[in-house]
């Protein structure tokens, strides 16, 4: 996806930048290019040459490439800052909506059940029968979540048979 984004960024840019050169799409702007010039230079400017009035010859002018550049910044803004940032402040949320008994699962896939809240870590009770507390890292909480202890529905034998 972000490569496809980025492709279509590159070609809405090169076209912003060849409208902007002095011999690009010159046919839609109705210039005239070196090609379109009679060999005497004759239809041309002075010097000979098809360039546009205002732009320098040897290049393109600094519109489309402060343009070029303004898009980019946008949307690496998009891209590499504000989703991250705004996961970032979600997942703060609700590690500090956690409280005392709220089921959580902890990154190494774990769940457990929280016993003490501290500054910054949770007391957190492994296992059924609730006597294995372990200090854990807030930021190693990845959500609040019950585990689903029970367990997938047997297949009957005359279906397994039927499905042969």
């Amino acid at each position: 996806m972000f490569q496809e984004l980025m492709f279509r960024l590159t070609n809405v840019m090169m076209t912003i930048m060849a409208w902007g050169s002095p011999g690009g799409l010159a046919g839609e702007r109705g210039g005239t290019t070196a090609a379109q010039t009679p060999a005497n230079g004759a239809g041309g400017t002075a010097a000979g040459g098809g360039a546009v009035a205002g732009e320098g010859a040897g290049g393109m002018g600094m519109g489309p490439m402060l343009v070029w550049v303004a898009v980019l910044l946008v949307a690496m803004y998009f891209l590499m800052f504000r989703g991250p940032k705004k996961r970032e402040k979600k997942m703060k949320e609700m590690q500090a909506s956690i409280r005392t008994g709220d089921n959580v699962v902890v990154t190494g896939g774990m769940f457990g059940k929280i016993a003490d809240v501290g500054e910054d870590c949770f007391i957190v009770e492994f296992g059924q029968n609730r006597g294995i507390r372990i200090p854990v890292l807030k930021s190693d909480v990845l959500g609040i979540r019950e585990p689903k202890l029970t367990p997938p529905p047997k297949v009957i034998e005359s279906e397994k048979e039927k499905e042969k």
